[in-house]
């Protein structure tokens, strides 16, 4: 067995998980970490008389604050089920330890790759069938999940400059602006990052990570995805029109509005994390570009009259 890496979380090491599972014990050839995650610590591990090899995700510390690690897996073998997320291992390992297949010929994605077409028609096609697959257990919208990280912000005294705390009259206006005009609750993604949308060959696409899943509204999942790739509005049309079946003016004028709210959010689970994160990431520069970005949709005067047709 290859000597492991020991930046691992505080309580919870790569030795403790691979004990856990008696199916694997005496077959473990080899286990290194993989790279690109904020939240979490993750693994890929080798064993012996195995097809392929597992990616094993220990729960980073503080990650309990946010993560509903039973809603995780739940929607993970939702994904699973219908054929867009990769095997789930239930394997007898500490609560919140997450086992499924390592994915070989398939690249994380980039937001280069999101310029392409058919990149973005195969994750319209994802979400479609993410949306479609039936409520999971939690709902939590945007709403919930932002004034659940203002409450954490409080608990652990965390700083928040000026600049951001002036976003929060700017999430009051969207929320009562979308709850007027209703909520479409279906099972979202929540977490668009580049690396969580993997590629195979032709384009084919595996969505992974499923640990902020919730029900939240339909038009959320486009308007982080849509932020996170920094797509134009030509690009949100053809999202809008591709997903609905055709172009809905209402729908791209919700889309937009998500995309503000999603920066709220990431805005503030980073200076949430740069207080209690021990990982080796600049948070608080993270979530100084989140607001930067939210504020070039507040800031245009276009702002109010988004509102007004929801």
């Amino acid at each position: 067995m290859s000597e492991p890496d020991k930046t691992l979380g505080e309580s919870l090491t790569i030795e403790d998980v691979l004990a856990s599972i008696p199916h694997w014990q005496g077959r473990i050839t080899r286990f290194q970490p993989v790279g690109g995650g904020i939240s979490n610590v993750n693994w890929r591990v080798w064993v012996d008389d195995e097809p392929g090899t597992f990616f094993v995700k220990i729960p980073g510390r503080g990650t309990e604050l946010f993560i509903n690690r039973d809603v995780s897996l739940e929607a993970s073998l939702k994904a699973e089920a219908v054929g867009i997320g990769p095997r789930v291992h239930r394997l007898n390992t500490p609560h919140g330890v997450e086992v499924v297949d390592f994915i070989d010929g398939y690249q994380a994605a980039s937001n280069r790759d999101f310029l392409r077409p058919t990149v973005r028609e195969a994750v319209v096609r994802t979400y479609r069938k993410l949306h479609d697959s039936g409520l999971l257990s939690q709902t939590k919208t945007v709403f919930d999940m932002i004034e659940e990280h203002c409450t954490q912000i409080q608990q652990v005294g965390a700083i928040l400059p000026d600049r951001v705390l002036s976003l929060m009259e700017y999430y009051t206006q969207a929320r009562l602006a979308l709850e007027a005009a209703g909520m479409d609750l279906v099972p979202c993604f929540n977490d668009p990052m580049p690396g969580n949308f993997l590629l195979g060959a032709g384009d084919d696409l595996i969505l992974i990570d499923y640990e902020y899943a919730s029900n939240n509204d339909r038009c959320y999942d486009l308007g982080a995805w849509s932020t996170e790739m920094f797509f134009d509005q030509a690009a949100e049309r053809e999202i809008i029109e591709a997903y609905f079946g055709t172009f809905d003016q209402r729908m791209f004028n919700r889309m937009t509005v998500y995309k503000v709210l999603a920066d709220i959010k990431w805005t503030l689970w980073a200076m949430l994390q740069n207080t209690i994160s021990t990982l080796d990431f600049d948070f608080y520069k993270y979530g100084v570009w989140k607001q930067i970005r939210a504020r070039s949709i507040i800031d245009d005067p276009r702002w109010p009259h988004l509102l007004k047709d929801l």
